[in-house]
C-alpha cells in the first residue's frame, strides 16, 4: 500500500515529537528526523519551507491532539464536572510520570527554550495554552453549576493557576525525577477545587 503525503506529513510531525520531547528543539537536526521517519530531504521541503515552520506545525499538531483528548474527557455526559477535571489531571500526571518522570508534554519540555527562539512556535505555544485553560475553565464553570466543585476564585483564575502548577510541578518531576512534585499538584488541585 502506498503512503499518501498526508500520511507523510504526519509521519515526520511524529517522529519530530517523539526526538524532540527527548532532546529538545534545537539540538535536533531535520536529518535525524528524516532518518526516524523513513522520508526523503525533498518530502520534507515540500511540506514546510524551513525548521521553524515545521516546528510551528509541530506544535500545532500536538495540540490539536491535546485538545482533542480535552473535549473526549467532556463528552463523557456520565461524570461530573468534577470527575472531568480529575481525569484531566490524572491525564496530565500519566503524561508527566512516564520515564523517570522525564514526561511528554512538549509545553513542559519546549516552553522556554522556543520562547526564545522562534517567534512563530512561541505564539502557537500561547495560542494552545490558552485554549487549555479555556477549556479548564469551562470545566470549572460547569463544576460550579452542578455544584461538584467549588473554587475561592474566579474559574479563569483558578484554571491558569491549576494549569501554572502543574506545569511546574512536571518541570520539578523531570529536574528531581521523582513524581512526588505531581502527587502534591494533585493534593493541592483537589483542595483548590474542594473535591
Amino acid at each position: 500500500m502506498a503512503v499518501t503525503r498526508v500520511e507523510t506529513r504526519k509521519s515526520l510531525l511524529d517522529s519530530a515529537r517523539r526526538i524532540v520531547a527527548v532532546k529538545g528543539y534545537a539540538a535536533v537536526g531535520i536529518n535525524e528526523v528524516l532518518a526516524e521517519a523513513g522520508v526523503p530531504k525533498g518530502s520534507f521541503y515540500h511540506w514546510f519551507s524551513s525548521k521553524d515552520a515545521f516546528g510551528e506545525a509541530m506544535m500545532e499538531a500536538y495540540f490539536d491532539e491535546y485538545l482533542t483528548t480535552m473535549d473526549a474527557i467532556v463528552a463523557d455526559k456520565s461524570k461530573s464536572s468534577a470527575e472531568h477535571l480529575m481525569r484531566y489531571w490524572q491525564n496530565f500526571y500519566d503524561l508527566q510520570a512516564v520515564n523517570d518522570c522525564q514526561g511528554g508534554c512538549l509545553v513542559v519540555k519546549l516552553g522556554a527554550e522556543i520562547a526564545d527562539l522562534s517567534e512563530a512556535m512561541r505564539t502557537t505555544t500561547k495560542v494552545g495554552t490558552t485554549a487549555i485553560i479555556d477549556r479548564l475553565e469551562q470545566m470549572i464553570t460547569d463544576g460550579v453549576a452542578d455544584g461538584s466543585v467549588s473554587v475561592d476564585d474566579s474559574p479563569r483564575a483558578t484554571g491558569e493557576t491549576l494549569y501554572n502548577l502543574w506545569l511546574g510541578a512536571s518541570m520539578m518531576a523531570k529536574v528531581h525525577r521523582s513524581p512526588a512534585y505531581l502527587d502534591n499538584a494533585m493534593t493541592v488541585t483537589r483542595h483548590i477545587l474542594h473535591i
